[in-house]
């Protein structure tokens, strides 16, 4: 397998404008993402799909590859990721690239580590190398635990407007007996490139959750979680 280490940075952003290149703990949002990639990876591999010069620029400076220059039908509010990878693979396979693998790393991530994608691409490699291709993982993501829980913390109303428990029979009293329940992070995607060409991210068939801690897996997308992202660079309190 060949991955391209692809990190997606659309220049508009309206819930924390120019988020991509503001400065978080000293550097650009972004130049966390291409640090990380570079430690286990070439920087031929490691390529940022953007539609901005300037988010371009910063980005060579820190190392990585801009091959190109993202269409504008691919840097809308409404553009898709699969679409944004799959134009990605085209275009360095189109110049004897050759990666059927894709790792997918969100610049809004910053406090993933190399050993959080490495991690997930063992997984997703373990999963290959024990059912073989056809029946492997067609994708490795890191997830943390939901913080709301169908079987004992989710409701749904019925159709007379009463609240009951979303999954399950509501027979557990206590969260920590309830069946565990993940959800997406955000910070790593290690996606088989026919299983992208058939199925839309969240519908690729047999993938596999790589669990990363709560407080590694921030997700900058409001003003809030950026508050929250800079309080983590700040030195301890000295009381």
């Amino acid at each position: 397998m060949k991955y391209l280490y692809l990190i997606p940075a659309r220049g508009g952003s309206k819930g924390i404008p120019g988020k991509n290149i503001k400065p978080l703990g000293g550097i650009p949002l972004i130049g966390h993402t291409i640090r990380t990639a570079l430690k286990i990876a070439d920087a031929e591999d490691v390529v940022v799909s953007t539609d901005s010069e300037d988010i371009a620029r910063v980005s060579k400076e820190f190392g990585a590859s801009v091959p190109f220059i993202r269409p504008e039908a691919l840097a809308t509010d409404t553009a898709g990721s699969r679409d944004v990878i799959l134009h990605a693979l085209e275009y360095m396979n189109s110049r004897g690239g050759n990666y059927d693998t894709v790792v997918l790393l969100q610049p809004t991530s910053p406090f993933r580590t190399a050993e959080d994608i490495e991690e997930c691409i063992k997984a997703f490699e373990d999963s290959r190398n024990k059912n073989g291709e056809q029946r492997g993982a067609g994708m490795a993501v890191t997830v943390t635990e939901a913080r709301t829980n169908p079987y004992y913390s989710a409701f749904e109303t019925d159709q007379e407007g009463f609240l009951h428990i979303s999954k399950g029979e509501g027979n557990y009293t206590r969260r920590q007996d309830a069946p565990k329940v993940w959800e997406f992070n955000g910070a790593v995607y290690v996606i088989d490139a026919e299983a992208l060409k058939r199925d839309e991210i969240s519908r690729i068939k047999r993938t596999i959750p790589v669990p990363m801690s709560a407080d590694r897996s921030i997700d900058l997308d409001t003003p809030a979680d950026w508050t929250r992202a800079e309080q983590k660079f700040l030195p301890p309190n000295q009381d």
